[in-house]
């Protein structure tokens, strides 16, 4: 699945990469986190445009967002037929530019967090769902998630599922669902070949969503994670998890 991602490219070299005409500055960012306004590029009128959406899709139907569990990813086997899914599989694809994200791999008793990158650098596109929920009194909320695929190849190794990167030149046709309806858009959503990502272990830091600077990214040494392994936990208030609905438990983060 994917929980959490960085972008580190520059904004202008985003705006090139996906062709929008806005141009958003932005600084970046090397923690992104469930429930946070992220970067997402649409097609509306036949033009591709920047938008900020909220990372936890709430589809249109939801009474009480508060009520309804947090989806920040969409498995590609169950697009066409969760109720969550299906109305912005048909119409509100989306994607997601993104330099790399955070595994969490279980070795020797523990969560290991992994940076994960492509191999040749550069951006990637994540494939999205999108919906816009309305609230009782007109208030509207631009909500996404992120469509992820069983893992394969040397990825299978870190995590049984990975996000759905969309190649550079299939872009167009997963974000006009006029030209390209969903059923011909499902051979898309496919997880990456062996060898096009590498990965290092990183700092635990990464786990604290407060934690958002470039040490994060960094490798770290065998001693310096076993360092890590060793410091007793911090105690935190537990927070009350929100109640997963039937969408394959994929709300929860790890």
């Amino acid at each position: 699945m994917c929980g959490r991602y960085v972008i580190l490219s520059p904004p202008e070299a985003m705006r090139q990469a996906f062709g929008y005409a806005e141009q958003p500055n932005f600084p970046p960012r090397y923690n992104i986190a469930p429930t946070q306004p992220i970067p997402v590029v649409i097609l509306e009128n036949g033009d591709r445009h920047f938008r900020l959406m909220r990372w936890g899709l709430i589809p249109a139907w939801v009474k009480n967002p508060r009520q309804f569990a947090l989806l920040i990813n969409a498995r590609a086997e169950t697009v066409m037929d969760k109720p969550a899914f299906k109305n912005a599989m048909k119409r509100r694809r989306c994607l997601l530019p993104a330099d790399g994200y955070y595994e969490w791999h279980q070795s020797e008793g523990r969560k290991r967090p992994i940076l994960i990158r492509p191999r040749n650098g550069g951006l990637i596109a994540f494939a999205g769902l999108a919906e816009t929920w309305v609230g009782p009194n007109g208030e509207e909320l631009d909500t996404v998630a992120i469509v992820t695929a069983a893992a394969r190849g040397d990825l299978a190794a870190l995590h049984p599922r990975v996000p759905v990167t969309i190649a550079t030149a299939d872009h167009a046709r997963w974000l006009d669902s006029n030209a390209t309806d969903a059923r011909e858009a499902m051979p898309l959503l496919r997880a990456p070949e062996n060898g096009e990502f590498v990965w290092h272990e990183v700092s635990t830091r990464v786990n604290r969503v407060a934690n958002d600077d470039e040490q994060l990214i960094l490798p770290i040494s065998a001693e310096q994670a076993e360092a890590e392994a060793t410091k007793p936990a911090k105690k935190t208030a537990v927070r009350k998890a929100a109640s997963v609905s039937d969408e394959d438990g994929q709300g929860s983060l790890f």
